[in-house]
């Protein structure tokens, strides 16, 4: 696919559209937003950088776009990591930041309604306020926006009970590739009117259209919380226990995630935080949260699990006796991701799902499969309750070039992500696709599957210009 480049002329109808200070042009402001999470190795630079302020200049934006045939890419926070807000053919990227208002928190009906760059974390506490909970909640909750959420259907570590980012979403407003406005869902919990429009952009990575609006449902404050901290000597005591333990419970825990002696001692030293119990001996831990109507049912509650997770070998269960302990727990949790890719710099950081009664031996699979690569480290983390597992190669190699490692970690990674899909899962569960896994995806669903989404994105957007070289290539 060719596009046209940015020229003077189209700069000086892009500063009309935005504003001359929300049109950045120079190499030094364009460079952050040349890649995501994902790492540099994986940078494209776009032409220019738009930021919007409101809906009407993105519709102006896309009416330019098709007239001039350029690509646009959207950016949220460029918290992702498969490289969906890359500007892989130059061109404009259109970044969200400013539509960061929360516009509404509607009480009665239980919604919130918000601009796509609502930092996740900020909608959380503003709900919590009035006592309500908004459960869609990735573990890059300080940093990723609703948005982006929206665009990857996000999970986090509270999926295993609530759901995904897609349960939480009632509806949108969207400007289509073409500039038209769509109105998605609205403040209801029942619809059926014809194919679900709603559904076919969660998920769809800004390749079919640019979220300018999202109404979220909201719940009560969930009841009486524990978290439960599991040590366990050997590594795959705690990969079985995660299933035995919700089957003695037949409870789902809001949460369980999984963290391995790696992980865990890097982010420790790291950051310089305390030592978890019994963090000498262990090889892997189980971080849970259980919920009870009161704490009599929450003490039998964590007293089955406790007793579960023993008998699988685990060393002990503690359980956090405050807010602060809690909070100090997942702390570590959510911040080994990120100090591992501040510190190292080459880092895959793998998404497969499988079915949970799959998942140890999909992990005892992955470490065999990382093990054949040469100064590879392997680390795994995860939320293994819903069978999400990130594994991460770590390159320990001293002079292992950019191109070198891409090369590395896509056959690596192409690897784990078909073993997940052969063994009934998938190639990602919550980072989407982007460039990074789109030969992956279509090695794991087939031509046919793949062509039907063409035809999808050929229906929006016509001349292919909206996000492209996402999930697949452009025709």
């Amino acid at each position: 696919m060719e596009y046209n480049k940015v020229t003077p002329k189209i700069i000086e109808e892009l500063k009309e559209i935005f504003g001359e200070k929300n049109v950045l042009t120079s190499a030094e402001e364009l460079e952050p937003y040349s890649y995501d999470e994902g790492g540099k190795q994986y940078r494209h630079m776009p032409d220019v950088v738009v930021k919007a302020e409101n809906e009407e200049q993105i519709m102006k934006l896309m009416k330019l776009a098709n007239r001039e045939h350029i690509p646009v890419t959207p950016r949220g926070a460029g918290s992702g990591l498969a490289g969906g807000a890359v500007a892989l053919y130059g061109g404009i990227v259109l970044s969200l930041e400013k539509m960061n208002r929360i516009l509404e928190i509607d009480e009665v009906n239980m919604v919130a309604v918000c601009e796509p760059g609502v930092v996740t974390n900020d909608l959380c506490k503003a709900v919590a306020e009035k006592g309500l909970f908004y459960a869609g909640y990735p573990m890059s909750t300080e940093t990723s926006y609703i948005g982006s959420n929206v665009a990857t259907n996000a999970g986090g570590s509270k999926v295993i009970k609530y759901g995904s980012t897609r349960s939480h979403v009632l509806g949108l407003e969207v400007i289509t590739p073409t500039g038209e406005k769509l109105v998605l869902g609205g403040k209801r919990r029942k619809e059926t009117s014809g194919y679900s429009l709603l559904h076919l952009m969660i998920g769809s990575e800004g390749t079919l259209g640019i979220v300018t609006k999202v109404i979220v449902n909201l719940m009560p404050a969930p009841n009486t919380m524990v978290d439960l901290l599991i040590p366990f000597a050997k590594f795959n005591d705690a990969v079985k226990a995660s299933s035995n333990i919700i089957v003695t419970t037949k409870v789902y825990p809001i949460s369980m995630e999984f963290m391995d002696r790696f992980g865990v001692n890097f982010a420790t030293e790291k950051l310089n935080l305390p030592k978890l119990p019994a963090q000498d001996t262990a090889e892997a831990y189980l971080l849970i949260t259980l919920e009870g109507k009161n704490q009599e049912e929450l003490d039998t509650l964590s007293e089955k699990a406790g007793t579960a997770a023993l008998e699988m070998g685990a060393l002990d269960v503690f359980v956090a006796s405050s807010k602060t302990e809690s909070e100090r727990l997942w702390n570590i949790r959510i911040k080994i991701p990120d100090v591992m890719l501040n510190s190292f710099r080459h880092l895959l950081v793998g998404d497969v799902v499988v079915p949970r009664s799959e998942i140890t031996e999909f992990i005892e699979k992955s470490q065999k499969i990382i093990e054949k690569y040469q100064d590879v480290q392997a680390s795994f983390l995860g939320h293994i309750g819903d069978g999400n597992i990130h594994p991460m190669a770590i390159d320990t190699a001293a002079d292992r070039t950019d191109e070198d490692w891409i090369d590395v970690s896509d056959k690596l990674y192409g690897e784990l992500c078909l073993l997940g899909a052969q063994m009934g899962g998938t190639v990602s569960g919550e980072h989407g696709i982007g460039f990074v896994k789109k030969n992956i995806l279509a090695k794991s669903l087939g031509e046919y599957t793949i062509s039907v989404m063409r035809g999808i994105k050929r229906a929006f957007d016509p001349n292919f210009i909206l996000n492209p070289g996402k999930i697949f290539d452009p025709e």
